[in-house]
C-alpha cells in the first residue's frame, strides 16, 4: 500500500530540505546504517521516472515547502490530521475490543484487537504521517508544537512510501 508521509527539517533552501528529507526517508526504509526498515521504499516528489508513485499517484505535491508558507501549512495540516485520525480510529478499535472481548479472545487476536493495540502504540510506520529530521515519528501535539516553536527555517518534505 502507498501513503504520503512528511518530514519536518531545518534547511536554508529547498535543495537542502530535500536532501535532509531524503536522509530521513532513507532511515525509514532501512537504507542507512543501523536503521530498521519501516517502509519498503519511498519516492520524493522531484522524481519523474515512475508511473505508480509520487506525482503519478498523488498529483502535484511540492518537492519541499517552508512550513510558514501556505503550501507548507497545507501539507502540515494533512500530515497531522492523518496521524490524529489514524490514532483515533485504532483507539476506538481498542476500546471496543476491551469492552466486547474476553482476555482469551484478545490473546487470540479476535477481530485484530492486538493489531489495533500495536497501532495505537506505534512510534513509526503506517499510522504515523509526520517525522522529525531524526526520523522519529511525531505522535502527539506537544512534540509537533515543540518542533514548530524551535524551528527557524523549518521545511516540510513529502514522500510517497510503500509498506
Amino acid at each position: 500500500m502507498h501513503m504520503v508521509i512528511y518530514s519536518l527539517v531545518e534547511a536554508s533552501t529547498q535543495d537542502e530540505a530535500l536532501a535532509t528529507g531524503r536522509t530521513v526517508f532513507d532511515r525509514l526504509v532501512g537504507a542507512s546504517p543501523h536503521a530498521t526498515a519501516v517502509f519498503d521504499y519511498y519516492v520524493t516528489f522531484d522524481e519523474s521516472g515512475t508511473s505508480v508513485a509520487g506525482n503519478a499517484r498523488w498529483c502535484d505535491l511540492p518537492v519541499a515547502a517552508p512550513v510558514k508558507s501556505d503550501e507548507g501549512q497545507e501539507l502540515l495540516e494533512r500530515g497531522w490530521d492523518a496521524t490524529k485520525n489514524e490514532f483515533e480510529r485504532n483507539l476506538v478499535r481498542v476500546r471496543d475490543a476491551l469492552e466486547e472481548l474476553s482476555d482469551e479472545e484478545i490473546m487470540r487476536d479476535k477481530g485484530l484487537a492486538r493489531h489495533a493495540f500495536h497501532q495505537v502504540g506505534a512510534y513509526e510506520g503506517p499510522t504515523i504521517f509526520l517525522y522529525d529530521e531524526h526520523a522519529s515519528g511525531i505522535r502527539h501535539r506537544d512534540h509537533l508544537d515543540r518542533i514548530l516553536d524551535e524551528g527557524e527555517n523549518l521545511w516540510i518534505v513529502p514522500a510517497d512510501v510503500h509498506y
